[in-house]
């Protein structure tokens, strides 16, 4: 009877065993699939209605350059570092012609409404909308945005089939995503890939956040959807390097949502100001403030009557934590105050001469002559005050606009400019403020000369000549 017993327990011990490496056999599987997918036909069978091509067309009067994409070289030389994706197919005469483009963009409604990017409708007279079912719609545009190069469509009809937005926060480097568009005009060609890194900056704007993917994606995949698994949308796909083949670039998904909803609504996209100028804080900037970490932005400058100016901020605090949420870097801070609405008062965290200290501020809209002072000529200029006196070794009575970034590629980049030549006057018209200077240049007609006076150092006078 113990044999028995003894092989009766032998027997379910081993059957134990033999279910349990079946549980375990079948969760390897399913990581094994997590890595490496079979197969990503029901991702894209199921996201393929609504994800477009889009056709434009605009005229050239009188001829000129090709339309080119704004993502250029950021390390300053004379090489385009990016391709655009909106590559122009063109009919020309030798008085205009008209140039085609193509691109992509994904349905986010039933009624109708797209996401694709700036560049691939700007300037466009006419923009045609197919969809996978072959069915073509005339496209109206509801609003765009430069800074992050986004823009929302519509065409009219109901029962689209939307993509739903996902929360690009969460997405892990080293994760699967697929891209869809029109490569070359190939419509609905599916690729994939994995997410290579996140938060790249490529210096194509103020808010840059790109997802890096190795995805393939090629000219015409511009504005279309960067997937996840679950066939929701993290990115809009809006950049490639030339250079270096399998490496694309998509906008996070949590920064476009914010933005599609504001065009949306209004139009337009109206962001939140605080009104000071920041930079990152140096190894030297660290010692000499003793901050002990590199979280944080050093404010350089408040602009008077602007929120931080109203609520007490002042130049030389150190921003730590806007609404507890750490600032490690200039661009933190830009990105996170540019999603707030206007009127939203937020709390500062900041450290003043060593002592912390927390100031609410409540945001407004950022001034025109605030947008523009960056824009004229790719010239970044400052009014003076105490540091930008101190930093080009300036006093502080001196009047003129301080040149304190040249935009590479710009039309001001190869004139011999430099940081710290001091902008006198415009066409022979004295130029002291930010708003003098935007004032003057309003009134210049574009195609016009503009002679730009400047002062280097103590004794030198430079002239250089543009054109608007």
């Amino acid at each position: 009877m113990d044999f028995k017993r003894n092989i009766r327990f032998l027997v379910i011990v081993f059957f134990c065993f033999f279910m349990l490496l079946n549980v375990l056999a079948n969760v390897w599987a399913e990581e094994s699939v997590l890595m490496i997918p079979k197969s990503f036909a029901m991702l894209a069978k199921k996201a393929k209605p609504a994800v477009v091509n889009i056709r434009t067309v605009k005229v050239i009067n009188g001829g000129g350059r090709v339309f080119n994409h704004f993502f250029q070289q950021p390390f300053g030389n004379n090489k385009d570092f990016f391709n655009d994706f909106f590559r122009p197919f063109m009919q020309q005469n030798p008085k205009d012609y008209k140039q085609k483009s193509l691109g992509s963009g994904f349905i986010i409604s039933k009624d109708g409404y797209i996401v694709t990017n700036n560049h691939v409708i700007k300037d466009a007279e006419q923009i045609k909308v197919k969809l996978y079912n072959e069915k073509e719609y005339n496209a109206t545009v509801i609003g765009t945005d430069s800074n992050t190069d986004l823009a929302l469509i519509k065409i009219n009809g109901k029962d689209f089939i939307p993509l739903e937005m996902g929360d690009s926060n969460n997405l892990e480097i080293g994760t699967w995503v697929v891209a869809i568009g029109s490569p070359f005009g190939l419509e609905q060609t599916v690729t994939a890939g994995i997410v290579s890194a996140k938060g790249r900056i490529l210096g194509s704007g103020p808010y840059d956040d790109f997802i890096q993917t190795d995805a393939s994606i090629n000219p015409g995949n511009s504005g279309g959807p960067l997937l996840n698994l679950k066939g929701e949308v993290i990115g809009i796909n809006t950049a490639i390097v030339a250079s270096g083949q399998g490496i694309g670039f998509a906008i996070p998904s949590n920064l476009a949502n914010g933005i599609i909803n504001q065009l949306r609504k209004s139009g337009k996209v109206i962001r939140g100001w605080m009104g000071v100028a920041i930079q990152d804080i140096t190894p030297e900037l660290g010692k000499y403030y003793n901050i002990q970490e590199k979280n944080g932005v050093l404010v350089t400058k408040v602009y008077k009557g602007d929120p931080a100016d109203r609520a007490g901020i002042q130049p030389e605090d150190i921003i730590i934590e806007i609404n507890d949420k750490k600032i490690k870097s200039s661009r933190d801070l830009a990105s996170l105050i540019a999603g707030f609405n206007i009127n939203k008062e937020i709390l500062v965290t900041l450290i003043r001469q060593g002592y912390e200290k927390k100031i609410h501020v409540k945001l407004a809209k950022k001034r025109d002559s605030d947008m523009k002072s960056y824009l004229s000529f790719g010239l970044e200029l400052e009014e003076i005050d105490t540091l930008i006196a101190k930093k080009y070794m300036l006093p502080e009575s001196e009047r003129g606009l301080v040149v304190t970034n040249i935009k590479p590629n710009s039309s001001a980049a190869s004139t011999g400019i430099k940081k710290g030549d001091l902008l006198k006057e415009i066409n022979h018209k004295p130029v002291e403020t930010v708003d003098q200077y935007i004032n003057i240049l309003e009134k210049i007609k574009k195609g016009e000369i503009v002679d730009l006076l400047f002062r280097r150092g103590n004794i030198s006078f430079i002239v250089i000549r543009l054109t608007k």
